[in-house]
């Protein structure tokens, strides 16, 4: 054992899992400090986690926690052995954290670890405005904005600045950022029917999404002159028992005369409203059809209610965009850069767009052509869906095979035009994302195609869970990407002419025309277990 090899395991002081992993290391391919201290840790969790962050190590530890640590090396606080234990000190912690958070009158709380990205699909966010500061608390932004330029004009010459300059800036952009992402004061009424998400931030702060409302708890759309309805109705119920008030029928907030007031105007019959507006609707059409900015508007604006404001309202153009919902995703999802770049563009579009659904129209009308072009690209963005599913081979209610087939052909010339490439989209092969989920023969014909035979052969006597975690060390870099990632190298025939021809002409993507389905599921999708031998 060399002197690195031994350092390396002090970071246990377990001596039973210390003789196993020196066992394993005698079959093992790879013998590096490294990778003893990798299977020495791979059951528990980093100091840096946020759940760690968020409940304190400290309360870990007075909770009778060990902190294993690394005698050699920087650590970044350790390692947390009892994982039990800190996933009851979170629950506890944000338990506690969500009640006080429910005594101000929010209809429901919901509380995790982290919520997947688009976790808030389908639910219209409330629009608070921020709480007003105090005297003190101007005053006190004001001292820090006032420190904030001095120090940098200070050291605005230097090469580098000192670490307790650097340390303070940083301290004032933190407190300077927490003035501007104060909690929001939001309407009695709309608390009481709207939610909350709480969960933990990357930096292990409590994270609080208030004023999501869910559809079903909607208030019901009242329109002009018929605020009374309710009255008239709740009267109606009360009255239960009376003849005259049972049969009284509310319309527009009017009620209906009975049928031998002769001398009094009746409401137009449904049949002659359809006919008449069914007329009105098609002279619309034609109006529309020879105007293009305003039909570029109105496409805009009911785009941007159903991407905005998720309205569940009405809308005389029957034109949108179906969000398109990820039901499986893989953890690091939302914190990809593609992610981040939609929620930036996204809330950036949200703080200049007006609210008010007559002022939108003002707004998108007022728009330059390049802006409108842009937000209509953002909004139907949404609706992309290059999704695989399993389609249905026996002509069920579900989506077809050749239906599945037919959309990825359609995502494929859509990746064409747009010049999409996955590497510079910030996708990676690691062993949560690809290489822990597929074959061994898998891994081996990654590391080849993108490293060559030589490196494919250094990791093919390895079990697979080493195995996957040397190809990830291995494809770093190298910008290699499994088929259903790669960039297709098909002709561009047009989709429309390959149905004409009854789809035997449509190119698919690779991964769909090799088969890949047949490959057995306790294969390529069973968990990696990774335990000492």
């Amino acid at each position: 054992m060399s002197l690195e090899q031994l350092m390396a395991f002090t970071v246990t002081t377990d001596h039973a899992r210390q003789l196993q992993v020196w066992d394993a290391l005698q079959r093992s391919y790879s013998q590096e400090p490294y990778q003893i201290r990798r299977m020495l840790t791979e059951k528990t969790v980093r100091a840096s986690d946020r759940r760690v962050l968020f409940v304190g190590i400290g309360a870990y530890e007075n909770a009778g926690g060990v902190v294993m640590r690394d005698l050699f090396q920087q650590d970044d606080g350790g390692w947390l052995e009892n994982i039990g234990l800190l996933e009851t000190l979170v629950a506890e912690k944000l338990k506690t954290d969500a009640e006080h958070i429910a005594t101000e009158g929010w209809k429901w709380i919901e509380v995790a670890v982290d919520f997947p990205y688009g976790h808030d699909h389908g639910l219209r966010e409330l629009d608070g405005i921020p709480a007003d500061l105090t005297d003190d608390e101007r005053a006190t932004r004001e001292a820090l904005r006032t420190e904030f330029d001095q120090l940098q004009a200070q050291y605005e010459d230097a090469d580098e600045l000192p670490d307790e300059v650097d340390q303070r800036l940083s301290e004032i952009e933190t407190a300077l950022e927490a003035f501007e992402s104060r909690p929001h004061v939001f309407d009695p009424a709309d608390i009481s029917r709207a939610g909350v998400f709480v969960s933990i931030a990357h930096d292990g702060q409590l994270q609080v999404d208030r004023g999501y409302v869910r559809p079903e708890d909607e208030a019901p759309v009242v329109e002009p002159g018929q605020e009374d309805r309710d009255d008239l109705e709740q009267v109606r119920i009360d009255n239960d028992t009376s003849p005259v008030q049972r049969v009284v029928i509310t319309i527009g907030g009017q009620a209906e005369p009975e049928d031998d007031e002769d001398d009094v105007v009746k409401p137009l019959p449904d049949r002659l409203l359809s006919e008449l507006t069914a007329y009105r609707t098609l002279a619309l059409r034609d109006a529309v059809a020879n105007n293009p900015h305003v039909a570029m508007t109105a496409l805009l604006h009911k785009l941007c209610l159903d991407a905005f404001q998720h309205t569940a309202t009405g809308n005389c153009l029957e034109a949108s965009v179906r969000h398109v919902f990820f039901s499986i995703q893989s953890a690091d999802l939302k914190e990809s850069p593609s992610a981040k770049a939609v929620t930036e563009r996204h809330d950036a579009w949200k703080a200049d767009m007006p609210k008010d659904e007559a002022a939108l129209w003002d707004w998108l009308a007022a728009l330059d052509d390049a802006s409108r072009a842009a937000l209509l690209a953002h909004c139907v963005s949404f609706g992309v869906n290059a999704l695989y599913e399993k389609g249905d081979r026996y002509g069920g209610p579900g989506l077809s095979v050749h239906g599945v087939q037919h959309r990825l052909a359609q995502a494929d010339r859509l990746a064409r035009a747009v010049g999409l490439d996955m590497v510079d989209a910030g996708w990676r092969p690691t062993v949560e994302n690809y290489l822990g989920r597929v074959t061994k023969p898998r891994i081996l014909e990654a590391v080849r195609e993108a490293n060559g035979e030589q490196s494919a052969q250094l990791i093919d006597h390895l079990k697979k869970a080493d195995m996957a975690k040397e190809a990830e060390r291995l494809l770093n870099g190298t910008g290699w990407l499994p088929e259903p990632l790669r960039s297709s190298e098909a002709t561009t025939a047009d989709i429309g002419d390959a149905d004409a021809n009854g789809g035997e002409e449509e190119a698919l993507p690779a991964f769909l025309a090799d088969g890949e389905d047949t490959a057995s599921e306790d294969e390529t999708d069973a968990p990696v277990v990774i335990a000492a031998e």
